[in-house]
């Protein structure tokens, strides 16, 4: 578990906000809901090679560790500069809601 000092990266995150459009569909825009510092490692997952839409993707797991709160889910993601890490999963691993630990997805096309 990271430790206060190393939460030294800052990052915003992110909520999908979906809106009706007028074929049934829907427009996804994504809100800034906070500015907060986090800890991200390289997961010890390895990189996977897969098929999205017809074009191969690589997708890089990472472990973002954070203050602990309470609204982050998978319809969430952390900007880091131009980087999109979406979430997978969102876990207090010790249940005393001190820290957030995050399983994000950075795919690139």
């Amino acid at each position: 578990m990271a430790d206060i000092g190393r939460m030294s990266r800052p990052l915003t995150l992110e909520r999908a906000v979906d809106t009706p459009d007028d074929v049934g569909g829907f427009t996804r825009r994504w809100c800034r809901i906070a500015r907060l510092w986090a800890a991200v490692e390289r997961s010890q997952a390895i990189s996977s090679e897969r098929d999205r839409s017809d074009r191969r993707e690589l997708a890089m797991t990472y472990r973002v560790t954070l203050r602990w709160r309470g609204d982050v889910t998978g319809n969430c993601r952390f900007r880091d500069g131009r980087r999109l890490l979406a979430v997978l999963s969102a876990a207090d691993p010790d249940g005393r809601r001190r820290r957030l630990v995050c399983v994000v997805e950075e795919v690139t096309p």
